[in-house]
């Protein structure tokens, strides 16, 4: 029976936020990652590495990116985001629901948060490739998300990695973590399962960051409703709720969105879970500036309501809503050029035409629509656009249609200049919104809203943040915010404890 001061369960960014905070305070720690180690990192490790923080201006992106060249500072409008714009995004995305006192830390701690991440040895870079636009010879960030890390997902789990075996913080692989053991009072240990063996560890105190339950189809059906267990899981397939079965085996409050859930458009045949060979290409986020339709045929939402940032996390959901649970993306060559990278992998449902006719028979090989209800969808989409408004994609420039059932309100754009292209998506579950109740220490709470001894939670399995959809790159920040927190707290009570 091995002991341990702090054991964390998890292996994805929150988890070794809270291993490198809990060994700061001078704790042994463990790491108890489910998966081997070429699957390690949990839905990090999907990511495409973009983090939300707070800055106010150049000078805060070069403490981030200290080997920001003045090459890329001339030739950048980086802007800024404040702390007042992270709130605004929070309360509006989340519908006033998430908790005040979980957003002011997400919100306040994320530069500070990040900063340490750098002084642990994780790099940042700006997001030229996803998140700015070249307007007027000039490079300009949109839409709050300014930053990620090097190499993406796999390259922040590869140097988290790399700075807790520095430190001496120990990650065993191929540990799945089954139960918790308690004292009656506290939590002191936990019941693994390694390579087909049962046995326990000891420790003064748990950490679980393990993430949510979308890899589990039997709870996505439970808690999310009918067909969710129809939908691709765009990460990892080890993050089945383990976590938080745990602690609400011993009476933890559970807490948040219980029936919400972060939910991509996805290419249509995408395996049923994330390949790392790919890793989060198979998304399709140009949608803002083309026009979705279904198998009817018709459009189904206002595609330029907002930023992508703030409306691709709640339109998978709308797209398993749709009759066979899936929808198409058309675009014509004057937005070609404003399509992510993703629209040029070799796994993709796409075709081309040359009229909207023929691609309407072309798609009808794959994904088949209404063929007369399209074209009609088109025409009407054609002749609504406002075309006496600027169109500027890096702002919500307020180009819009007039006069259909659904208007889009931004970046509309008539479809009038062949070859067509039209991309076929279905619903990509990403992680799910309900979890276990933390105090602003990152302690989980019982049922009587009192904190269970011993027991910390971080990350996608801490509920109470997101409601309803999710502004772009939180999930990253709140797994630092709040893994440094509950790390930071189970080894100072360590401590305490002696």
């Amino acid at each position: 029976m091995s002991e341990y001061d702090v054991i964390v369960v998890g292996g994805g960014n929150a988890a070794f936020c809270a291993a490198l905070a809990a060994q700061e305070q001078g704790a042994k720690v463990v790491m108890l990652e489910a998966a081997p180690e070429d699957e390690a990192g949990g839905n990090s490790r999907f990511t495409a590495g973009s983090i939300r923080v707070v800055y106010n201006g150049v000078e805060d992106i070069k403490t981030l990116v200290p080997d920001l060249t003045q090459a890329e500072i001339d030739t950048t409008d980086f802007g800024t985001y404040t702390a007042d714009q992270f709130f605004d995004d929070m309360a509006r995305v989340t519908q006033h629901r998430a908790d005040p006192d979980l957003v002011e830390l997400l919100v306040t701690k994320s530069f500070d948060t990040l900063n340490w991440m750098r002084e642990k040895g994780v790099r940042f870079i700006p997001i030229y490739g996803r998140q700015a636009f070249k307007i007027e010879g000039k490079f300009k960030f949109w839409g709050g998300l300014t930053v990620e890390s090097v190499g993406g997902g796999p390259g922040l789990v590869n140097m988290l990695t790399e700075a807790a075996k520095k430190r001496g913080i120990e990650v065993r692989y191929r540990t799945r973590a089954l139960d918790l053991i308690t004292d009656g009072d506290r939590v002191t240990g936990v019941r693994i399962r390694h390579d087909g063996q049962v046995s326990e560890l000891q420790s003064k105190a748990v950490v679980l960051a393990s993430g949510g339950f979308q890899a589990n189809p039997e709870w996505r059906t439970r808690y999310l409703g009918p067909g969710w267990d129809l939908a691709k899981v765009r990460g990892t397939r080890f993050n089945t709720g383990d976590g938080i079965r745990m602690a609400l085996d011993i009476g933890a409050s559970p807490c948040g969105n219980w029936s919400g859930c972060h939910a991509v458009g996805w290419e249509m045949n995408a395996p049923e879970f994330g390949d790392l060979a790919v890793g989060d290409q198979f998304q399709k986020h140009s949608y803002p500036f083309a026009i979705m339709v279904n198998a009817t045929g018709k459009r189904f939402v206002d595609e330029g309501a907002d930023f992508r940032n703030y409306t691709y996390a709640k339109y998978g959901r709308v797209i398993l809503e749709q009759p066979g649970q899936f929808a198409w993306q058309i675009f014509d060559q004057k937005v070609k050029h404003l399509q992510r990278d993703e629209y040029r992998i070799r796994q993709i449902t796409k075709v081309t035409a040359n009229t909207i006719e023929e691609l309407a028979d072309k798609m009808a090989e794959y994904a088949p629509v209404d063929k007369a209800a399209f074209l009609k969808t088109v025409a009407d989409y054609n002749a609504a656009v406002q075309r006496d408004i600027p169109y500027n994609p890096t702002v919500k420039d307020g180009r819009t249609t007039k006069g259909l059932a659904i208007d889009k309100t931004n970046w509309a754009m008539p479809l009038e200049k062949p070859p067509y292209e039209a991309y076929c998506t279905t619903c990509g579950v990403t992680f799910t919104f309900g979890g276990v109740r933390i105090d602003n220490d990152g302690r989980v709470l019982d049922t009587a809203q009192k904190p269970i001894p011993g027991l910390y939670a971080a990350g996608e399995l801490a509920g109470g943040l997101f409601y309803f959809n999710y502004p772009g790159g939180t999930g990253l920040v709140s797994g630092s915010v709040f893994g440094k927190i509950a790390g930071t707290t189970a080894g100072k009570q360590i401590g305490r404890n002696a």
